[in-house]
């Protein structure tokens, strides 16, 4: 049985080169960057060149950069600091981030006495300014706003520039979840003016357990670990030299190669759509992926005619590798928090299933995945 792997907004392939990288590192560099020895100051070196080599990809400061253990950690680390550091008495979000925000949040908000006001989303998942504008001006209090670049489920992109004007405009801080976008799309962040951004290496074919959060210079940093004056002092912990290695080298293969792979995974998504509209009746999207300019080109979520909770286990048996997203395909009782709030309760309760892409993937690919949901669906 052919294996086909269509959840890379999940985690993605590590790329041979970044392997490579990684196995050499791992068999010569392996020294604590804080000890004060040459195998310590060997391994220092190496973090440091990548710290400046993303900050350049970036448009951006070595001293921006904390390397974390991926996306989760770091908006921890902002979204904390925001309140603990910053002063900030009022968050806007909206309520189809990642619980990585969502739950952080929560928790400011219980143990902080923080506000919290949820901006408006339409039933493609795209956030409504002029409502995000309306909170903006309801308060003089010390304001952050946190919106995902990409969404992760529905793949809708938010229109960052604005976001950030009417945060700029009304002396708000603006923080991005950027998981899905860095590796995926050009970010200048100076052009972008996020106040705080972050990655997480193996949503770029990269390693898991390293990524980074960007602060904008100027916004100190308080650690969430404690206990070492790694990273500068904001993050206690031994730094995952041979992951930030691995991580950087995936992020240069990306931007190498952005415009070739972008053209080549965005064929492949509206090949599926045109084959999913030929073959499966009353198939619909969620989100608005036929739309280039609001949707990325790796996420497709699709809602089919039916509720069937078998639909993932049967995909998985015929070695199809996606995510579920309705309450009968997400493993919980709620479903998916992003489906509730941009769908009908009746259209929520039908099986949605996220389908992924790479540049590793196939039309012959699409293709079998198009025959397996032919033989269930119809």
């Amino acid at each position: 049985m052919n294996k086909i792997y269509l959840d890379n907004a999940a985690t993605s392939a590590i790329d041979v080169s970044v392997i490579d990288v990684i196995t050499k590192s791992m068999q010569t560099n392996y020294g604590n960057p804080s000890s004060m020895h040459q195998f310590g100051r060997t391994a220092k070196s190496a973090v440091e060149k990548c710290r400046k080599t993303i900050a350049k990809l970036f448009n951006a400061t070595a001293s921006e950069i904390v390397f974390t253990s991926g996306g989760s950690e770091a908006d921890n680390m902002i979204l904390r600091n925001a309140v603990w550091n910053l002063n900030v008495k009022r968050i806007i979000t909206s309520k189809i981030e990642h619980h990585a925000v969502l739950h952080t949040i929560d928790d400011l908000k219980n143990e902080n006495d923080v506000e919290v006001y949820y901006v408006d989303v339409d039933k493609k998942g795209v956030i409504d300014l002029n409502h995000l504008e309306l909170l903006l001006q309801q308060s003089d209090k010390k304001t952050l706003v946190s919106l995902m670049f990409v969404n992760n489920e529905i793949g809708t992109i938010l229109d960052v520039k604005k976001v950030a004007q009417l945060c700029k405009g009304n002396n708000a801080l603006f923080h991005s979840d950027a998981v899905q976008a860095f590796g995926h799309y050009k970010v200048d962040l100076q052009e972008y003016t996020i106040d705080f951004a972050v990655a997480s290496a193996h949503k770029f074919h990269g390693p898991k357990g390293v990524g980074f959060a960007y602060f904008r210079k100027g916004f100190g940093v308080k650690p969430i670990l404690t206990g070492g004056i790694q990273e500068r002092g904001a993050r206690a912990g031994t730094e995952n030299v041979h992951g930030i290695v691995g991580m950087t080298k995936a992020l240069e293969l990306a931007y190498s190669n952005l415009e070739l792979d972008s053209s080549y995974i965005s064929e492949l998504k509206f090949y599926f759509i045109e084959q999913l509209l030929k073959h499966i009746s009353d198939v619909e999207f969620n989100g608005d992926p036929q739309n280039k300019a609001l949707s990325n080109d790796t996420i497709l979520n699709v809602r089919f005619p039916v509720e069937s909770a078998m639909l993932l286990f049967t995909l998985d048996l015929k070695g199809i590798a996606v995510s579920g997203g309705s309450a009968c395909q997400s493993g919980s009782l709620g479903g998916s928090h992003v489906l509730n709030t941009i769908l009908s309760k009746e259209e929520a309760q039908k099986t949605s299933i996220r389908f992924s892409f790479s540049k590793y993937n196939t039309k012959e690919e699409i293709d079998a995945v198009i025959e397996v949901l032919k033989s269930v669906i119809i």
